[in-house]
């Protein structure tokens, strides 16, 4: 008896997906779209190894299959998985194996079952080597780099045994009092749409119908507009209009959809008045077909749940879901209920089809039903030298007085002060597993490490994290007062505790008491920017010594900061920058590296200012009476030990027709259109300059434009008193504006297109854009 056509890997995976389509129950289906079980359930530890429970068994058993299973190897306090109870990378493929063996072993179709790990910045399983948070992955302002260290993540979450990496990529932080602002690229579509297709190159490999054995399915989190939910408040209401999602929100997500991503999630929050997972204009006009994606969407943790308030019951919920383009739930009960859905009509059984297509499509292209098991296979190794590489060049100097660092050999005695100093978990950020005793370097580690020979390196933490307890200030000042330098490390922690409260969906539920030393992190937002009061007051205390101090800020959100030039010679801030970024901060501290970090978001002065973000609509605001409104520190920003200068940018012609621009416009039609800046190294120190591109519409356009917009950056190594003249192509990506139709065209008028270090500090070449080509124009000009 033949193989079914399913079983045949010679086949298309279109021609497969019908075949084993055409077999299935309904029954079966809807268990392909499902996703409700807790993988630390699936299994327990005990005292001869690992064995699958009777709830997953039953749990198969109700679907006849499995569509996927969440987290089998996640390891956290809302969990409640320790290194006690967990899977280590020694048992991780063999974990996943016993479960991909049981759901094909004991199904009537043996359809392997998709395994979906967390992987926000490298894998949260026990012994997942961590990366720094995104926020300081778009600070370096290097994708080629976060490409690398993602293609490693992959390969070391395939060896476990797992095929789908679930990835923030898509939010960007428009209001830094969300709490999740740590797991966005920055508050730019364009650094954050670079960064999203370097994410997806890295986990899926060249593009292509199949995944390579050491790379994973990546599903971009989230869609769409969560960062920018009202009062900054985790996932609450938008005021979005389409013209701001489109321009802003929606430009990552469609770079990681060109880029081939195998999966979307869709974000909790709603626009204009449903939640996303429901959204049939977002889910199915936009993105299926607008953009022409293939891939699945998954719902966010207990998302459907929420829209029984909408439809009424379960059933309704779950059938409104699946009808606006929700393909696989996650934990909630109402996609369980599909097979109710379609037998009272609610949805047709082919909108079913179409889902569990999706869901079949993906384990077809990751060769699961010719390989379902991952076999005996040493772990891969995790990225941890990159992660280090990344922290290094996240760290961005703000201020810096010009004598202050690096710190140099006439220092003899370092203090090393504050509540971040001696804590590897409070710069690991959110979504970690517990770390293996010994790994990662603290700031105070890295120093003492680092310290030349015969520098004493003390440390006095101060003060707490939180509140305003001041009895450990004195002793600070004392250690302070008898030191060369003082290295205060100050700043916020998503580091979740044993005694942390958890939403059911495994958000934080940090009262305002604040119970527990969390100021960042998965619901854990802020009314106030500014540091906690005890903070503040060690700084100042610290200050006063005289002694020369530099500020290093450990934080996964911008802190307004007031102006410190009067008690800190340097200024420095490092994004959570993982494990070992105690030595990232250490090398830059003493010079071994030099700070490459640019902002990938605005620092605001206040709280009250909000919103700061540079790329604001251009209303010529003068700012309010009290206080300016412009940023402490502007998107872009970052000193160097040495100083840059720019030159006027240059464009190769001063006008270009827009048709030059058009997608079906001939190759080699036009001349590239090019601007030029020169940029000269004025010190005594090398650099690696990141030289920005941005744009500014003067005049036309159909829609109000923007104070200017991030449209190239690029980085360069000069040495002291080495120019170089840096040229960037002006395409119809760079040009481009939302149309009345939402769609992106070059439309004629006048452009600015300015150069420089920051978003603050350009200057601009004037660029004129016509209707007609320039074969017409000159005609015309002939008659006349």
């Amino acid at each position: 008896m033949s193989e079914p056509l399913f079983r045949d890997p010679a086949a298309s995976v279109a021609e497969r997906v019908r075949d084993l389509l055409a077999r299935m129950t309904l029954t079966e289906k809807v268990g392909q779209v499902n996703q409700r079980m807790y993988g630390w359930d699936a299994y327990e530890r005990t005292s001869s190894g690992h064995r699958l429970t009777d709830a997953f068994r039953t749990e198969v058993a109700a679907y006849d299959g499995m569509g996927a299973l969440y987290g089998l190897q996640r390891a956290d306090p809302w969990s409640g998985v320790t290194a006690a109870t967990g899977i280590g990378a020694a048992d991780g493929a063999r974990v996943s194996d016993a479960v991909q063996r049981y759901v094909v072993e004991n199904t009537r179709l043996g359809i392997p079952v998709l395994l979906v790990e967390e992987m926000p910045h490298g894998l949260q399983a026990l012994d997942g080597t961590l990366l720094p948070v995104n926020l300081a992955v778009g600070a370096t302002w290097n994708p080629e780099l976060y490409e690398e260290a993602a293609a490693l993540a992959a390969a070391q979450l395939r060896s476990r045994g797992g095929h789908v990496a679930l990835v923030s990529a898509l939010d960007l932080v428009r209001d830094p009092r969300w709490g999740r602002a740590e797991e966005c690229f920055g508050e730019d579509p364009y650094l954050a749409a670079r960064f999203t297709e370097a994410l997806v190159r890295g986990v899926q490999g060249p593009p292509g119908e199949e995944f390579g054995p050491d790379r994973a399915a990546v599903v971009l989190k989230h869609f769409a507009g969560q960062g920018a939910t009202v009062g900054g408040r985790n996932s609450a209401a938008t005021e979005l209009g389409a013209r701001e999602l489109y321009e802003i929100h929606l430009e990552a997500a469609l770079a990681g959809v060109r880029a081939g991503a195998a999966g979307l999630m869709a974000a909790y929050n709603e626009f204009d008045g449903l939640p996303c997972a429901a959204n049939r204009e977002l889910l199915t006009g936009i993105l299926r077909e607008r953009w022409g994606f293939t891939g699945l969407v998954m719902a966010d943790g207990l998302a459907l749940d929420r829209l029984v308030r909408l439809a009424g019951d379960p059933v309704a919920a779950g059938a409104l879901a699946l009808d606006a383009g929700t393909d696989l739930s996650l934990w909630d009960s109402c996609f369980p209920r599909l097979e109710e859905a379609v037998r009272r009509g609610l949805v047709d059984e082919g909108t079913l089809d179409a889902a569990v297509g999706r869901v079949l499509a993906l384990k077809f292209r990751l060769g699961l039903f010719e390989q379902p098991c991952t076999g005996e296979r040493a772990p891969a190794p995790g990225p941890e030298l990159l992660s280090e590489r990344i922290a290094r060049e996240s760290v961005t100097l703000l201020t810096h007085d010009g004598v202050t660092l690096p710190l140099g050999g006439g220092v003899r005695r370092i203090a090393v002060i504050g509540p971040n100093a001696d804590s590897v978990p409070q710069q690991i950020g959110d979504y970690t597993a517990p770390q293996r005793p010994g790994t990662g370097v603290s700031v105070l580690d890295g120093l003492t490490a680092a310290a030349p020979a015969g520098t004493e390196v003390i440390h006095a933490r101060g003060c707490d994290l939180v509140g305003g307890e001041l009895s450990d200030v004195p002793g600070a000042v004392v250690a302070a007062s008898a030191a060369d330098v003082a290295v205060v490390v100050l700043g916020g922690s998503s580091a979740r505790e044993s005694g942390t409260r958890f939403d059911a969906n495994g958000a934080a539920a940090v009262t305002s008491g604040n119970p527990v030393e969390m100021t960042c992190g998965e619901g854990v937002d802020l009314a106030e920017l500014g540091l906690p009061g005890g903070q503040s007051a060690l700084l100042d205390a610290v200050s006063a010594t005289g002694t020369p101090v530099v500020v290093v800020l450990v934080q996964g959100r911008p802190h307004a900061l007031p102006d410190l030039a009067d008690r800190a010679g340097a200024v420095l801030s490092a994004w959570y920058p993982g494990p070992w970024g105690g030595r990232a901060v250490a090398d830059v501290l003493f010079g071994a590296a030099q700070p490459m970090g640019r902002l990938p978001v605005s620092v605001p002065r206040s709280a009250a200012q909000l919103p700061v973000f540079y790329n604001g609509k251009d209303h010529g605001y003068r700012g309010y009476v009290d206080q300016p409104a412009t940023a402490r520190h502007a998107f872009g920003h970052g000193l160097s030990y040495t100083s840059v200068e720019y030159g006027a940018p240059r464009l190769s012609r001063k006008s270009a027709a827009g048709a030059e621009f058009a997608a079906d416009a001939p190759a080699g039609a036009a001349e590239p259109l090019l601007c030029t800046v020169e940029v000269r190294n004025t010190g005594d120190r090398p650099v690696w300059e990141t030289v920005q591109l941005y744009v500014r519409r003067v005049l036309g356009g159909t829609s109000w434009p923007r104070v200017r917009e991030l449209r190239g950056f690029t980085r360069i190594e000069l040495a002291p008193g080495e120019r170089a003249a840096v040229s960037f192509r002006l395409t119809e990506q760079t040009l481009a504006s939302v149309t009345r139709t939402l769609e992106r065209a070059v439309e004629p008028g006048e452009f600015a297109i300015g150069t420089g270090p920051s978003s603050d500090r350009t200057r601009e070449a004037r660029l004129t854009v016509t209707a007609q080509a320039r074969r017409e124009q000159a005609g015309s000009a002939r008659a006349r």
